[in-house]
C-alpha cells in the first residue's frame, strides 16, 4: 500500500472498532540485559559519554531487539506500534552528546518499525498495521521557570523546539511512519512548538499525516505539570485538528478514568488512552497483572469513551493481547458535535458561546 492508502485504512478501520496501540518499551528493554557494548555497538564505539538507558539508540545499535519488540506487539493483537524514538530529539540527546546523531536514530526508528508494520500487514491483510512516529516531551519546559526566583528565566527558546520537534519529525517522515504521536505532553507549549514544526512540513510540500496528541495528567490534580485542566489542554491544541487526542502516563487505569472520560465529552475528533499498568510500588515497579488492565480499560470501551487504547509504562504484550481481548467487537466511541463557540484556555478553560 501507498501512504495515502494506509492512512485511509487507519481512519477507515478507526470507524470500525477500537483501535489497539502496543505498550511500554522501556521496561521491555531493560528485560533483556543490556550492557554498555548493546548501547555503544560499532556506531559509537569510542563515544566518550556513557550510553547505557539510551534505549532510542538501539535502533542503530541492536536493531535486532528493535524488531523483536514490535513484533511482539503486533503478535499481541496491536494495530499500531511506535517508533522506538520517545527521546530522540537534539534537546533530549544531548545529555548524551548524540545530537549528531537524530537524524539517523530517527531514520532508523521509522524504518524498523515500518518493516515489521508491512511484514505483519502482508500476514495478515485483514488487520492492517500502523506505525506512529514518536515524539516525547522534552527535559526542558517552555512554560515554567527553571529559576525559582525568575519567573521569566529559561533554558530554551521556542525556536528551539521548534528546531528539534522539526528536525525529528523530517526524519520520521523520511522513514515511512503513517501519523505523527506527540506524546507523553506534560508542557502545553512545548507541544505547540512540535504541532507548528509538523504543520510547517506539510505546508513546505510533505504529505501531511495526520497528528495524535497525547498529554499527561501528573497526579491527582487533573492538571498537566504545566498546570492546564484536561479541557483547557484540549483548548490549546485543538487548533491543529488531529486526528486523535488522549492521556498516557502517569497514572494507571483506574485513575485516569475521570480525566478520560472528561476528553470523551468535550473531544470532537477520537480519545486515546494508554495508561500505566496502575502506580508504581516501592521500588519503582508496576504491579498490575494484564487481566486487571484489561478489565478496566473493557468497562472505558462499553462506556462509549474511547477509540484508541493501549498501555504505558509497566504494561508488556501480555498486557495488550488482554487489553485487546477485553474490547473486541466493542463498538468504538461516537464523536460529538459540539455547539459553536469561542473557546479559549490559560491553565483553566473559557467558553463564550456564540
Amino acid at each position: 500500500m501507498t501512504r495515502a492508502e494506509r492512512i485511509a485504512a487507519l481512519k477507515a478501520a478507526a470507524k470500525d472498532r477500537i483501535l489497539i496501540l502496543d505498550g511500554a518499551w522501556g521496561a521491555m528493554v531493560q528485560g533483556k540485559g543490556l550492557d554498555v557494548a548493546d548501547f555503544h555497538g560499532k556506531h559509537f564505539a569510542d563515544h566518550p559519554v556513557a550510553m547505557k538507558g539510551n534505549n532510542d539508540v538501539l535502533c542503530l545499535t541492536r536493531p535486532d531487539i528493535i524488531t523483536e519488540l514490535h513484533d511482539a506487539y503486533f503478535a499481541a493483537g496491536a494495530d499500531i506500534s511506535e517508533t522506538n524514538t520517545f527521546s530522540s530529539t537534539a534537546i533530549a540527546q544531548a545529555d548524551y552528546g548524540l545530537e549528531f546523531a537524530v537524524r539517523d536514530i530517527n531514520l532508523a526508528g521509522a524504518r524498523l518499525a515500518r518493516e515489521a508494520a508491512d511484514r505483519w500487514t502482508a500476514k495478515e491483510p485483514h488487520k492492517p498495521r500502523f506505525v506512529a512516529g514518536a515524539m516525547g516531551p522534552l527535559n526542558r519546559m517552555l512554560s515554567m521557570s527553571s529559576d525559582v526566583n525568575d519567573p521569566g528565566a529559561r533554558l530554551i527558546t521556542f525556536d528551539q523546539v521548534y528546531a528539534a520537534y522539526r528536525e525529528q519529525a523530517l526524519a520520521l517522515h523520511e522513514g515511512g511512519v503513517d501519523l505523527f504521536l506527540l506524546e507523553t505532553i506534560t508542557d502545553t507549549l512545548n507541544v505547540k512548538a512540535g504541532i507548528k514544526a509538523i504543520l510547517d512540513l506539510a505546508d513546505e510540500g510533505l504529505e501531511p499525516l495526520p497528528i495524535w496528541i497525547s498529554g499527561t495528567i501528573t497526579d491527582r490534580s487533573g492538571r498537566t505539570l504545566s498546570g492546564q485542566t484536561v479541557e483547557a489542554f484540549w483548548n490549546s491544541v485543538k487548533h491543529a485538528k488531529p486526528f486523535a487526542v488522549g492521556l498516557n502516563c502517569a497514572l494507571g487505569a483506574e485513575l485516569m478514568r475521570p480525566h478520560i472520560a472528561e476528553l470523551s465529552r468535550i473531544a470532537d475528533t477520537l480519545v486515546s488512552a494508554y495508561p500505566n499498568a496502575g502506580l508504581p510500588n516501592a521500588m519503582g515497579e508496576y504491579d498490575e497483572a494484564p487481566h486487571e488492565t484489561g478489565h478496566f480499560l473493557h468497562e472505558w470501551a462499553e462506556r462509549g469513551l474511547v477509540n484508541i487504547l493501549g498501555g504505558c509504562c509497566g504494561t508488556t504484550p501480555a498486557h495488550i493481547a488482554h487489553v485487546a481481548e477485553a474490547v473486541k467487537g466493542l463498538k468504538p466511541r461516537m464523536v460529538p458535535e459540539r455547539p459553536p463557540a469561542m473557546r479559549l484556555a490559560g491553565l483553566e478553560p473559557f467558553e463564550l458561546a456564540v
